[in-house]
């Protein structure tokens, strides 16, 4: 009695090991790259184009294998492709530590796809396993995101001149090679019901996204605030190097810019929704984002006050950017849609960011332009925030009629 009741504890505490496992493993592989690339230049041989292009491959495929996770776990079931998922970011981790050019790019798009595919699902996870607790649990994986990549981005200078660059790379292989299990057994076991990840949508949720001018402000709002937010985490290490700044210090800056996002991650979800428009987070996102980068601009040697602000207006950006997604939508349905939508959209546009801030670094050989042009994107995250904050729903259309409009 006492074994069965052992196990039907540790059955019930087995997504949730999973959830924090799959959300540890979102943003380590990605930050712990930027603060070794010097390092990786030295050994590699690569140019400075190739480290431009390895800085965006991470963004990019989150928008272009962004598409696969649905149909993945519609075919084989939720579990399954998280594991999947999983085995691709501990394989691309492993391969990428190989002292060869190729492998460091293979390894970063395999990594790239899985993570990808674990960053549309973990929602899908956490409705399923957790419906009446989906805040909570939210707000947990957004948390343990954060506090990964700070402590990736935080470690990996110390952790490379103790062990190397190999080690200071692979060792991110190992939670992924933990959270497979996690959900691989339950997906061979047969344990749990294997429902499409997204219910059938009734006719009021069919129909096109593309015609809405409200989701494409959506998305475009999220493309932006991610832009920002990966090129800051590609080249913040080597801005601050630059400036003066030790590399180890450096690091820990990039860390630091993540950790103020934690509390930020539950508190901003919380305030949006309980406005009826969020126009005066937009604001306040986009006026810290410019004090923040014309501090770096004109008085770098403040790097700290800077980072400080800097990482108030991307941790309050990122959540609010995805809380939109549910905030526009009115169905489930329509919130899946949007939010595939809008990952797509958004990361092949923040794409984009960290390869022109390298590409125009290397030619002007400093970093006034590139943030003379990060300044000037904050008009139109501006406009194209301002449009999705407010409120309301998007619209679907069939054959270019509108289906459905609310509020």
């Amino acid at each position: 009695m006492a074994f069965a009741l052992t196990i039907k504890r540790l059955s019930a505490l087995w997504p949730v090991a999973g959830l924090v496992l799959l959300a540890v493993n979102l943003r380590a592989a990605i930050t712990g790259v930027p603060p070794l690339l010097d390092q990786l230049r030295a050994v590699t041989g690569l140019s400075g184009l190739d480290v431009s292009v390895l800085s965006t491959l991470p963004v990019l495929c989150l928008g272009g294998f962004a598409w696969l996770a649905p149909p993945l776990a519609r075919r084989v079931g939720l579990d399954a492709a998280l594991a999947g998922g999983l085995a691709l970011i501990a394989g691309g981790v492993l391969l990428r530590s190989v002292p060869s050019p190729l492998a460091l790019f293979a390894g970063t798009l395999l990594a790239g796809a899985g993570i990808a595919i674990g960053n549309v699902l973990m929602p899908v996870a956490v409705k399923r396993h957790f419906p009446d607790r989906t805040g909570v649990f939210t707000g947990l994986a957004m948390m343990l995101m954060a506090a990964s990549g700070a402590l990736a981005a935080a470690m990996a200078v110390p952790l490379g001149t103790l062990a190397g660059w190999r080690v200071a790379l692979a060792v991110w292989a190992a939670p992924a090679l933990l959270a497979v299990p996690a959900w691989a057994v339950p997906a061979w076991q047969g344990r749990r019901e294997r429902p499409e990840p997204f219910p059938s949508a009734p006719r009021a949720a069919q129909g096109s996204l593309l015609r809405s001018p409200l989701a494409w402000s959506v998305a475009a709002f999220l493309g932006t605030v991610s832009l920002m937010f990966y090129v800051l985490v590609a080249w913040l290490p080597t801005i601050m190097r630059d400036h003066g700044f030790p590399p180890a210090e450096a690091g820990v800056m990039v860390s630091a810019l993540q950790i103020i996002s934690i509390p930020l991650g539950l508190a901003v979800p919380v305030a949006a929704a309980r406005m009826s428009g969020q126009r005066p987070l937009v604001i306040g996102v986009v006026v810290a984002m410019a004090v923040g980068l014309a501090g770096l601009l004109l008085a770098p040697a403040a790097g700290w006050l800077w980072v400080a602000v800097l990482g108030l207006a991307t941790g309050s950006a990122f959540p609010l950017a995805f809380t939109l997604l549910g905030l526009r939508s009115p169905s489930p349905q329509v919130a899946a849609r949007l939010s595939g939508m809008a990952q797509t959209i958004g990361y092949l546009t923040a794409g984009a960011g960290p390869l022109t801030v390298g590409v125009l670094h290397e030619v002007t050989g400093g970093w006034r332009i590139p943030m003379l042009l990060l300044l000037v994107l904050l008009l139109p995250e501006t406009a194209f925030g301002l449009l999705a904050a407010r409120s309301g729903h998007v619209r679907l259309s069939v054959g270019g009629r509108p289906r459905h409009t609310t509020r």
